[in-house]
């Protein structure tokens, strides 16, 4: 997918770049295949902020994607590539044969007219579904499970492709987009090839107000605020954090400091990580 340049007609304008949509060959979703989404602007089930920076944005309803890929055996056809604003990669519509209608992630070179499907004898091409157990080591997939049954969860956003490594026992090594490589059951399914719209990262926003069509507020500088809205806060003229590391709005180190929280069962099948 090419990238769109814009003419420098005004500042906003100057740096901004956009997508050519070229692909895309359905305007509107398929109705039975869309629900409202309501709109959190970052609050919890209390109406407390628990995320910054979020509101507004434009109204968008949600396209419910197939992630399980669980129809078995039953061949579908793509009739339609669409737009999501709900993610970065292109969604497929595809009708299976019993006249079911379902969306998928789009993977790249994906067209209109071409068959899909899921099983384990299936043949392996770009769009199949299948368990890790029967794909060929050094194969591209995406949409892969963590937990047999449950649905994609890695490797699902534009450009992204992972490659199985090798198969060991009951695990299968997938190496990720980061750089991971990551023990995976190997009763869990992958969807064969890259996913498209590989120029995404490229995009430049060029003004502000593109971020807020996408529900980004702005964000202020600890440095910029009073010393009591902010430990960086304060000072005449710009001053140093002046203390030993940098630290959130409420006093908790940032910038380097590890969050991740002990995931005993996700911890443990990581080989390498991504740094």
């Amino acid at each position: 997918m090419p990238i769109k340049v814009f003419k420098p007609t005004s500042p906003g304008r100057r740096n901004m770049t956009g997508q050519t949509f070229e692909e895309i060959t359905k305007k509107k979703p398929e109705k039975s295949l869309i629900v409202p989404l309501k709109k959190r602007g970052g609050r919890n089930n209390q109406g407390k902020i628990t995320v910054r920076h979020r509101g507004g944005g434009s109204k968008r309803m949600l396209r419910v994607i197939d992630f399980k890929r669980d129809k078995i055996g039953i061949a579908g056809k793509v009739i339609a590539i669409e737009y999501d604003p709900n993610r970065s990669a292109r969604i497929a519509l595809i009708e299976y044969e019993d006249g079911e209608k379902r969306y998928i992630i789009a993977p790249i070179n994906i067209t209109v007219g071409a068959t899909i499907q899921a099983g384990e004898d299936v043949e392996i091409k770009v769009g199949n579904s299948m368990p890790l157990r029967v794909i060929p080591t050094g194969t591209l997939i995406h949409n892969i499970e963590m937990h047999r049954g449950k649905g994609g969860q890695l490797v699902r956003s534009a450009g992204t492709v992972a490659r199985l490594m090798a198969k060991e026992g009951k695990y299968a090594l997938v190496s990720l987009t980061s750089g991971e490589v990551r023990k995976i059951d190997i009763e869990c399914r992958a969807t064969i090839g890259q996913i498209g719209n590989t120029e995404h990262a490229h995009i430049k926003l060029g003004k502000a107000g593109r971020n807020r069509w996408r529900g980004w507020r702005p964000t202020v500088r600890g440095s910029a605020m009073n010393p009591r809205d902010h430990p960086h806060g304060g000072g005449e003229g710009r001053s140093p954090i002046g203390m030993p590391g940098p630290k959130s709005p409420w006093g908790k180190p940032t910038l380097g400091y590890k969050t991740r929280k002990k995931k005993k069962l996700s911890d443990k099948m990581i080989v390498k990580r991504r740094k």
